[in-house]
């Protein structure tokens, strides 16, 4: 599942082509994806200029010139594909494409979704902290709030381990299974340590790890794994990158031990158990 580096490079890729811009035609070529489209969802769009493009934890949101937010999931499998206005003609339709936005220049965005676990969702932008899929959501770890102390504070008491307290959405948004694993690694810590025990220096380690494996994942266009792609159909490179995701077996880049895959909570976990404590 495309985690926040993945979905932060889509809006960077997403914003020159569609911000400022009317949607001239929106064609919506299903009834739902995970949950059914809003009513009205086509008609809603056309016509609407997009005023800015956010994230927000694994969110794109659109927002819209009439005080609307189009807010997009990516799913398992869905992504993002751009046809300039310009080009050679744009290529036939995939069965898989579900959703077309066509702006007034027209340059096509097309939404594609084998799997269909994608959201797609219509609010107005002043119920967005109210917002089912938004409104437990945890600080930005790229953002001023996210911190040592603001992470030591909402991991006291937790007797979960540090790799299932990151992956929870209200202590940090955005994190997922791919990230967790190297932030914990640069931060030397275990992922089987209890959360509650990671305090003080701890929690000021982990906390510059997150930062620094997600802007370098950013920086690299994120990890291409099966179905993502950038908005501009280039894969990212950071799977080159990884420290410890993927690779058991192999030695440690730090000492001399090998990586190891043990499964929590049904999910793969990568860690070396000589650098990590």
């Amino acid at each position: 599942m495309p985690e926040l580096p993945e979905v932060e490079t889509v809006v960077r890729g997403l914003r020159p082509r569609l911000e400022g811009r009317l949607l001239a035609r929106v064609d919506q070529r299903r009834a739902d994806l995970r949950f059914p489209f809003p009513a009205g969802f086509a008609e809603r769009l056309t016509g609407r200029r997009v005023d800015h493009i956010l994230r927000r934890a694994k969110y794109m949101l659109m927002h819209l010139d009439d005080g609307q937010v189009l807010l997009c999931h990516l799913g398992m499998s869905g992504r993002m594909t751009i046809h300039e206005c310009g080009d050679a003609p744009a290529p036939a339709l995939d069965r898989h494409d579900h959703v077309v936005f066509v702006t007034d220049e027209g340059t096509e965005v097309r939404y594609n979704d084998a799997r269909r676990f994608g959201i797609m969702d219509l609010f107005d932008a002043e119920a967005a902290d109210s917002h089912p899929l938004l409104k437990a959501l945890g600080p930005e770890p790229l953002g001023n709030d996210f911190n040592g102390p603001a992470l030591a504070a909402a991991l006291k008491g937790k007797r979960s381990p540090i790799k299932a307290a990151l992956l929870d959405q209200s202590v940090v948004a955005g994190l997922g299974n791919i990230y967790v694993c190297e932030a914990l690694f640069f931060a030397g810590l275990s992922p089987r340590r209890q959360a509650y025990t990671v305090q003080g220096g701890r929690a000021e380690r982990l906390a510059a790890a997150v930062r620094r494996v997600l802007q370098r994942a950013i920086d690299a266009g994120g990890s291409s794994l099966r179905d993502y792609v950038q908005a501009d159909g280039e894969l990212g490179y950071f799977q080159h990158e990884w420290a410890v995701y993927g690779r058991e077996g192999e030695a440690c880049l730090q000492c001399e031990g090998k990586i190891r895959r043990i499964v929590q909570s049904g999910r793969s976990t990568f860690y070396c158990p000589c650098c990590q404590r």
